[in-house]
């Protein structure tokens, strides 16, 4: 199957195999590829009665030198686990993580796109509960999947700027609850909300602290970053936040450019102190935000078209070194 790489979109592909582990009796089996795209599951499966499913998301990429190459994954498979034991899984050993990882894209290498294209191929690891309980437990028997697909830019165009819509009426997640892990049902939950926005011309939303609504929390599917007034880098702290790869990593970077990393509280009066704004995460790295509406407040920060000076320098090293155009002093890219 061919390509014009260069206009994917960001969507599903079907395309050789995907990899499929059981754990049942307490161990994992050795996995298998497998072409059909389909899984038969036991209709009393917990994933299907009770949330028992986390994914994660992560990116391989043909770097300059035409190697292929991940962007970190040991962060996807450690935060993986971390889901799995807040919703009581069998949990993924990262060694076993990474043998899923090199075998599926190995069976699937034609599908990682060409060096130049902008193009990737995307990595979805899932984790379910496939043994059927009717009385509220815990499976006992669990399935880890990794799917991949070659992949357009999330948005075309480059680092266009977004408006985005608080949301007022939904929280992302409950204090002390799941917010902090990527399990299924909290996107299930933001699907709402994320239309009533999208309806309104706003392809992102913004959630609030689920308290007071007085803190800033995330997007509806990615960090929020910003630059303040002196150049800093600063970013929620909440109990309540998905920790982002990229947002960890994006931290490291500015350090290491330089910049001062400031993780506390964000007052939503704040925002129209910051420079720049920006959402961050696998699919986009960094999508500047350039307006964000609150009932009657519009608030603009950054330039109208565009990135602003600091996150596009922020982007343009963050991609050349998972590109392979630049040294990884981080040693982030692991070969596959």
């Amino acid at each position: 199957m061919s390509y014009d790489w260069a206009s994917l979109n960001f969507a599903y592909r079907d395309v050789n195999c995907h990899i499929r582990y059981v754990w049942k009796n307490g161990k994992w089996d050795n996995g298998l590829l497998v072409k059909e795209p389909f899984l038969n599951v036991h209709i009393g499966a917990t994933c299907l009665h009770y949330g028992q499913d986390a994914f994660e998301g992560l990116k391989v990429y043909r770097t300059a030198d035409n190697k292929i190459r991940s962007f970190r994954p040991l962060e996807n498979a450690r935060r993986l686990n971390r889901s799995a034991a807040r919703s009581c899984m069998a949990e993924v050993p990262e060694e076993m993580f990474m043998d899923a990882l090199r075998r599926v894209v190995k069976a699937n290498e034609e599908f990682v796109p060409p060096y130049g294209t902008g193009a990737t191929m995307y990595v979805r690891p899932l984790l379910i509960g496939t043994g059927p309980q009717i009385g509220v437990n815990a499976a006992d028997e669990y399935t880890f999947i990794i799917m991949v697909m070659p992949v357009g830019a999330y948005y075309k165009g480059g680092l266009q700027p977004v408006r985005a819509l608080v949301i007022e009426d939904f929280d992302r997640a409950a204090p002390n609850g799941t917010g902090t892990v990527k399990m299924g049902g909290n996107y299930g939950a933001a699907l709402l909300p994320h239309k009533i926005a999208h309806d309104k011309g706003f392809p992102i939303d913004l959630y609030l602290d689920p308290v007071q609504h007085k803190y800033i929390d995330e997007f509806g599917t990615s960090n929020f970053i910003a630059i303040d007034g002196k150049g800093a880098y600063v970013t929620p702290l909440s109990h309540s936040v998905l920790p982002s790869v990229t947002n960890k990593s994006l931290q490291q970077l500015a350090k290491h450019l330089g910049m001062t990393v400031e993780v506390r509280p964000i007052e939503f009066t704040e925002l129209p102190s910051f420079q720049e704004i920006g959402s961050c995460g696998t699919a986009v790295v960094i999508t500047p935000v350039n307006e964000i509406v609150r009932g009657d407040q519009v608030i603009k920060v950054g330039p109208r078209e565009g990135a602003g000076p600091v996150l596009q320098n922020l982007y343009d090293h963050y991609t050349a070194l998972q590109w392979g155009k630049e040294e990884d002093p981080f040693g982030w890219m692991v070969e596959l």
